[in-house]
């Protein structure tokens, strides 16, 4: 029964929202949606599904295909906007959270696109972001952030955020590793896989975000211990968001200190990106989620 009355405040709380939003709100969340999951079909369709193509056809559809995904991407950032500041303090919910955290992913992958041979992650990232756009409809910000005109507070957020969004770059990368690792061998290979960098270049990009991320992640965790009381307007609490943000950086971590000293590389250290990525989740999304949605906090 308590988790029936949860889902129908849930339900009460999107219908509000719907009603909240100006319809050119509406409008931006649904186009957002629609171009990036048109985009995410269409790359699908031409270079999952598809082993072989013309040596010219790669090229010149990844060009419009890098500038086709802008149009969601900025779509995606308006609705952000709109939603965070929507009134006083910043509307900082479980929907805006993640929302912010696939469109910085997107951001920086669209921009790394133009110095990597990325091509494969445009369709592991397209339905992600086709589904992040809406979540701040489906799980609206309860109440406003306290103490956001503070700058300490500012920068702890935006380093978590580029954090998570490197992390979340990095679990993407590894997912595809592990995917053209899978299908090094087979016979019907998609061309979009055999148009990557070497393994060993991937691997080689995967840890330099991976110490991006971990960089940042370590400001965080510092940022969030230090200046608690600026930041939060109170003491340091242990909690499960804490222990599992530690419990992460350990990870990621041990994961750089076995690269630099036993040579860790291929399914080792995927398997540790992603066990990194999933507590990371669990410490921030998952806290979110059992507040916000479970206990209406």
């Amino acid at each position: 029964m308590p988790l029936k009355k949860n889902w129908c405040r849930l339900a009460g709380h999107f219908r509000f929202n719907l009603q909240y939003q100006s319809m050119s709100g509406i409008l931006a969340y649904l186009a957002a949606f629609l171009l990036y999951g048109l985009i995410g079909w269409h790359l699908w369709r031409t270079k999952w599904n598809a082993s072989t193509q013309s040596a010219n056809a790669p090229v010149a559809a990844a060009e419009w295909e890098r500038y086709a995904i802008l149009i969601p991407l900025l779509l995606h950032g308006f609705t952000l906007y709109q939603s965070i500041f929507a009134g006083d303090g910043l509307s900082f919910g479980l929907g805006n959270a993640i929302s912010s955290i696939v469109w910085l992913t997107a951001l920086i992958y669209w921009l790394s696109s133009f110095f990597y041979r990325l091509e494969g992650l445009q369709t592991l990232v397209a339905p992600v972001a086709a589904v992040a756009v809406l979540l701040p409809l489906a799980f609206p910000s309860l109440r406003p952030l306290a103490n956001t005109e503070l700058p300490a507070f500012k920068a702890h957020i935006l380093v978590a955020m580029l954090a998570y969004s490197l992390l979340t770059i990095a679990a993407l990368h590894a997912l595809l590793m592990a995917v053209v690792e899978r299908r090094l061998h087979h016979p019907t290979m998609p061309s979009v896989l055999t148009n990557l960098p070497p393994l060993l270049a991937m691997e080689k990009l995967l840890f330099r975000v991976i110490w991006a991320g971990f960089i940042l992640l370590t400001l965080t965790l510092i940022s969030g211990v230090m200046f608690s009381e600026e930041v939060f307007g109170q003491p340091l609490k242990f909690t499960h968001k804490t222990l599992f943000g530690f419990i992460s950086w350990g990870v990621f971590a041990a994961l750089l200190v076995g690269r630099q000293l036993y040579g860790w590389r291929g399914r080792i250290a995927i398997r540790w990106t992603l066990a990194g990525f999933i507590i990371l989740l669990l410490a921030y999304i998952g806290s979110k989620f059992v507040l916000e949605v479970v206990l209406q906090r």
